[in-house]
């Protein structure tokens, strides 16, 4: 079953492009790894999935309706950004924190189903301030899944995390997706954590080169090549920029 269809998805911000005819789908509990270099258009990707973009080209469907003309599907998706910055001081438990994602309807054996999910469950009276970065992220993973949503997508969200948390973090995923059966879409600079978890790989650079089984992609040298020549070329595009 299709629970994300993308269709020609074209971006542009002062006539250049961010996306180029996007088109691939996702298939319900897929592990999605998707790669690309800094620039390649993956957090606009995501912006226009969330509905935070919405001047594109192109079709994007959630559970088969468009998200231009129906909202019903904003309840069956989490979403992790990349690592936010905790003032020490910031007053808000972990409890509190995860309980933002249910809004009104806030009762705390969901909270707690959702931070055992992320292993923080004894932890759940500290203030987010005084956590770890990889603690943190695992905070704000709970807040996703508190809602039991059937879709978890994630922004680079290691970024700045140490090796060790990463490691936790990543087997947390595996879980997620393994046992609970959540359907993950993520975003990773990390090719080695890509080629163990994900299940599915889209190679993006502004245009999908790639959208596939993870072995097909990691197991093809032309392929490899192909994305490493890619994503050099865009950093000396940047570079010269």
């Amino acid at each position: 079953m299709k629970v994300v269809e993308i269709e020609n998805l074209t971006v542009s911000y002062e006539n250049i492009l961010a996306l180029d005819n996007i088109t691939f789908s996702v298939e319900e509990k897929d592990f999605l790894g998707i790669i690309g270099p800094n620039g390649a258009g993956k957090t606009t990707l995501f912006s226009c999935m969330l509905g935070l973009t919405t001047n594109y080209q192109g079709t994007i469907k959630f559970f088969g309706s468009d998200i231009k003309k129906s909202r019903q599907y904003l309840h069956k998706i989490g979403y992790v950004p990349q690592k936010p910055v905790f003032e020490k001081n910031f007053p808000a438990t972990i409890e509190e924190v995860v309980g933002m994602g249910l809004g009104q309807d806030q009762t705390k054996d969901k909270i707690d189903i959702a931070l055992q999910k992320v292993w923080l469950h004894e932890l759940g009276k500290r203030r987010i301030g005084d956590l770890s970065g990889g603690q943190q992220q695992r905070v704000f993973i709970a807040k996703a899944l508190v809602n039991n949503p059937q879709i978890l997508i994630l922004d680079e969200p290691v970024t700045g995390i140490d090796a060790q948390s990463m490691d936790f973090f990543y087997q947390i995923l595996h879980d997620l997706n393994r046992k609970e059966g959540i359907t993950i879409i993520w975003s990773s600079h990390d090719l080695d954590a890509v080629s163990r978890l994900a299940t599915k790989v889209a190679c993006l650079n502004r245009t999908l080169f790639f959208h596939g089984i993870s072995k097909d992609f990691f197991h093809d040298e032309d392929l490899l090549k192909m994305y490493s020549e890619s994503s050099m070329q865009m950093h000396m595009h940047k570079h010269e920029d």
